[in-house]
C-alpha cells in the first residue's frame, strides 16, 4: 500500500509550507483639494473588491463634510489593475455624487484602467480625462 505524497514545498520556503494566493493589500486612497469646489481622490494600487470600502469611506466623508465638493476627480493614475468589482465601485461613487448634484471626472493615466472602462461601456458613461501618453 502506497502513501499519498505530501504537497511539495515551494523552493525557498520551509518544508511543509503550502502556497496560497498572496493577500492583496487595499489600495491607498488620499484626498487633495486643487480648488475650493473640487476634491481630487487619488487611488494607488489595485481597484478591486478590496478597494471598495476605503474608497467609499473617503467619498462619504467628503459628501457629508462641512463643505462638500461640487466636482470630484477620481485620479486613477496609480491604479495598476481594475476588475469588475472595481468598476462596480466606480459606478457606486458616481451614483453617490449624482444624488448630491456633484460631478465625477475619471482621470485615467494607464491602459490597465482605460481598457476595462472601454470594454464595459463605462468610458462613454462618465466624463473621462484621458492623460495616457500619446492620447
Amino acid at each position: 500500500m502506497t502513501q499519498p505524497s505530501a504537497p511539495q514545498p515551494t523552493e525557498g520556503l520551509p518544508e511543509g509550507t503550502e502556497t496560497a494566493a498572496a493577500p492583496v493589500d487595499p489600495p491607498t486612497v488620499t484626498v487633495e483639494h486643487p480648488t475650493p469646489d473640487t476634491a481630487r481622490v487619488v487611488v494607488v494600487g489595485e481597484l478591486t473588491a478590496e478597494a471598495r470600502r476605503p474608497l467609499i469611506r473617503v467619498v462619504t466623508d467628503l459628501l457629508l463634510g462641512q463643505d462638500p465638493p461640487q466636482r470630484l476627480q477620481l485620479d486613477l493614475h496609480g491604479v495598476d489593475f481594475l476588475n469588475s468589482a472595481g468598476l462596480s465601485t466606480v459606478v457606486q461613487v458616481h451614483r453617490m455624487l449624482e444624488g448630491r448634484g456633484s460631478e465625477l471626472t475619471l482621470v485615467v493615466g494607464t491602459t490597465a484602467v482605460a481598457r476595462p472602462l472601454q470594454l464595459s461601456g463605462l468610458w462613454h458613461r462618465f466624463h473621462v480625462l484621458d492623460e495616457r501618453r500619446g492620447n
